[in-house]
């Protein structure tokens, strides 16, 4: 006897979603001359500084499939090195070691990076071409994410945009009145044993392991 599975929402609404770029943009406005002119190829001066104030940065990018990944990077403000007008690079911290997003720059040479700065609104997106070096001269002159990084992702910009600070005040970012409370959501041990699928594992378990991770979470 073969079972049918049900198909997902996206199945179901694939078949009616938006053809072509034409019948997108039919659907808004045009942007404003601003909204296309503030696009750049290099950094400002401000810009930098920006960067420069950034512990938080989100690498977007796309293995040789077309399958995308998103992962944080972090580290002190300034950890993100701008080596001229035209580069930046990324000091690549200890983390789970599967390196998806090292992998994915490997296959495509390409990425997009999008700055944060913690209690403030504005953040910056910056394109393209990217790679991995382990140049010895390149790794030492980075801040330290814990121990010296063993590769440092280094992307030559080909868009500078600055976002508006819309998304962040939406979703009230940096407005503890605003945030959930702790016991709203699920805990970061429950995901993860969700996640993992073994039955012989218990919250204890995943609590204790994730306490050792952090404790160690620079070697």
């Amino acid at each position: 006897m073969t079972s049918t599975l049900a198909g997902s929402a996206f199945d179901s609404l694939r078949h009616d979603a938006v053809p072509d770029q034409e019948t997108l943009r039919r659907a808004y406005a045009l942007p404003s001359d601003a909204a296309v002119r503030k696009q750049m190829t290099e950094l400002t001066e401000q810009t930098k500084r920006l960067i420069g104030c950034s512990s938080l940065v989100l690498v977007a990018s796309v293995d040789a499939e077309g399958n995308c990944d998103v992962s944080p990077r972090g580290g002190p403000a300034g950890f993100v090195a701008v080596l001229d007008d035209r580069t930046v690079a990324i000091p690549d911290a200890t983390g789970n070691k599967r390196l998806d997003t090292l992998q994915n720059v490997v296959a495509t040479g390409r990425a997009g990076l999008l700055f944060v700065i913690p209690g403030r609104t504005t953040t910056l997106r910056v394109n393209g071409r990217a790679c991995v070096s382990t140049r010895p001269e390149l790794l030492s002159q980075l801040t330290p994410v814990g121990k010296p990084p063993a590769s440092a992702l280094v992307l030559g910009i080909e868009e500078v945009y600055p976002h508006c600070p819309k998304s962040l005040l939406r979703g009230g970012a940096w407005k503890p009145e605003e945030w959930l409370p702790a016991d709203a959501q699920p805990t970061s041990a429950e995901v993860t044993l969700a996640q993992l699928r073994m039955p012989e594992l218990t919250i204890a378990d995943i609590e204790q392991a994730e306490a050792e991770s952090l404790k160690y979470r620079y070697e």
